[in-house]
């Protein structure tokens, strides 16, 4: 027998972000111990024993900062207190020790990109153009014909400009009119956001996830955008132009070293930045080694591509050269509160081979609270939505992100136990919570939770799956995705079964299984089943 002790000293060399899993945690719909319909810190707090029960690493909180919440907290009136849905800075304080008690991390969403119109910077800056704060947000007067500076477009649907009519002149807002940008070219700006990652790691954050951060800089030529010629009507509006002058600006790489040399002031802190790009322009966000940017872009790829297990693979296997080629780590994620659940995506058939992907491919995987009990995307009526990139799209039905971001199904009381019984959630709860809970899944050894709980057991006891290598192997079957992971004479083998027919794979699937999505301990080469995740101890 291999003596793991080797492995388990190789896999201990990796930082806490490498090793472990991050858990979003969506704070309106986690836990709400007001009766207000809302969650809020107290009801984290006092859920904490179970995100250590699961295994995870971190605990990553959506933004819980002062804030009109037009946008449900991405609008940001101030940045260093937390807002009164969610409780106090004492509140905050609380929850940090617990969590650091229990052995795990906090991290923040910070929103550096745009803050709330209603922040004192934006209500400075709109005394007129001789404001002191002026220059802290993207101005621009009227175009040539007297209307908007350019075709920009907002991600919530129309221009991206909104025209003060005080001054005659348009502020740059990429998301709601209520959401004004940050001119981070104005070192001033740069400096009171820096301040702002200083305030929280003193109170003990971990880390961060930066929102929106390839959007920090825009071509200060101001041009127009080239029309997308893909674009079809129906489609989300901000899809119709090109994004070469608002995304992935020179000066962005710039403003990021700065963030990063401000965590590392800090003792072993991190930032996962968030950034839709095709991956030659996503993993120089990484940085390099005289000049490191995010501990983690975020690869959102697994979310962006067809569920087909050769599509995956090839995915999988480019992603992880090129990681390798310039030396960052890999991360993964299959949903958030912006994606739909992936449950709902792939298919219940397939929710645990996607599961099981997560777990094993080399990386820090994320995961989306709920997705551990398997819930699904709820249908929220037109009268019950509140998401604005869907009440300002509803042409385009795929727009809101309501139907992934209701409450987190605790047991089968009413209101799922997220809230007490007299109250409404803040978004209807799904059908099937009375069978989909983590009270009912927790009594039951082959529930979707127990499944999960099995992933991060192996993950622990086996360190080939947290810093192995990583290579994919041809199983002979297109439906079949088989890699993998090795790390001090240790080998295991992950196979996929993305179709509805049984293959036998010889020699692939030789050795111990350790764990079947079937809940049972096939032989040694046994065909793999229909929509089945094993893996085997090689």
């Amino acid at each position: 027998m291999t003596d793991p002790a080797p492995a388990q000293a190789m896999a201990a060399q990796l930082k806490w972000w490498q090793k472990g899993i991050i858990y979003q945690i969506y704070p309106r719909s986690f836990q709400d111990s007001t009766g207000d319909g809302v969650g809020d810190l107290r009801g984290i707090t006092a859920r904490l024993p179970y995100l250590k029960s699961l295994g995870v690493e971190a605990a990553w909180l959506s933004p819980i900062f002062t804030s009109p919440m037009h946008d449900f907290g991405y609008d940001v009136a101030d940045y260093c207190d937390i807002d009164p849905l969610f409780g106090t800075l004492d509140d905050f304080d609380a929850l940090v020790q617990e969590a650091h008690g229990l052995g795990l991390k906090v991290m923040l969403d910070y929103v550096p990109n745009h803050s709330s119109a209603d922040h004192a910077w934006f209500q400075e800056a709109l005394k007129g153009k001789g404001s002191e704060k002026r220059d802290w947000y993207v101005w621009r007067d009227p175009g040539p014909d007297g209307g908007l500076p350019n075709n920009w477009k907002s991600f919530f649907g129309g221009p991206a400009w909104t025209l003060d009519e005080a001054s005659g002149q348009y502020y740059l807002h990429q998301f709601l009119p209520s959401q004004p940008d940050l001119n981070w070219r104005n070192p001033a700006v740069r400096e009171a956001m820096f301040d702002v990652l200083r305030f929280w790691m003193r109170r003990g954050v971990d880390g961060f996830r930066v929102d929106v951060i390839w959007l920090l800089a825009e071509d200060e030529r101001f041009l127009d955008e080239p029309v997308n010629p893909e674009w079809l009507p129906g489609d989300i509006e901000h899809n119709s132009v090109q994004h070469i002058y608002t995304q992935d600006q020179p000066e962005t790489h710039q403003y990021i070293r700065e963030m990063r040399a401000v965590l590392d002031e800090f003792e072993d802190r991190m930032m996962v930045g968030e950034i839709y790009l095709p991956v030659e322009q996503l993993l120089p966000y990484a940085g390099t080694e005289d000049a490191a940017m995010v501990h983690l872009p975020f690869n959102f790829h697994l979310i962006l591509r067809p569920w087909q297990a050769q599509a995956v693979r090839e995915f999988a296997d480019s992603y992880d050269a090129a990681c390798l080629k310039i030396g960052t780590w890999p991360n993964w994620v299959l949903g958030n509160h912006d994606q739909h659940r992936f449950k709902s995506r792939v298919g219940a058939a397939q929710y645990r081979v996607a599961q099981t992907l997560l777990l094993t491919l080399r990386g820090t995987p994320t995961v989306y609270y709920g997705d551990e009990i398997g819930m699904d995307n709820v249908r929220i009526p037109l009268e019950r939505m509140v998401d604005p990139a869907g009440l300002q799209q509803p042409d385009s039905p795929a727009a809101s992100r309501d139907p992934e971001r209701t409450p987190m199904q605790w047991d089968a009381t009413a209101n799922a136990g997220f809230s007490p019984a007299a109250a409404t959630p803040w978004l209807p709860l799904a059908d099937d919570y009375q069978t989909t809970n983590v009270q009912a899944q927790q009594a039951d050894p082959h529930s979707d939770l127990s499944y999960f709980r099995a992933l991060t057991a192996l993950r622990q006891q086996h360190p080939a799956l947290v810093g192995g290598a990583y290579h994919s192997v041809d199983s002979g079957h297109e439906d079949v995705f088989a890699f993998r992971r090795s790390l001090g004479g240790e080998t295991l083998t992950i196979l996929l079964n993305f179709g509805a027919g049984e293959h036998v794979l010889g020699d692939v699937a030789a050795g111990h299984t350790l764990l079947s999505s079937r809940n049972d301990q096939p032989r040694s080469g046994a065909g793999l089943r229909p929509n089945e995740a094993r893996i085997i101890l090689t």
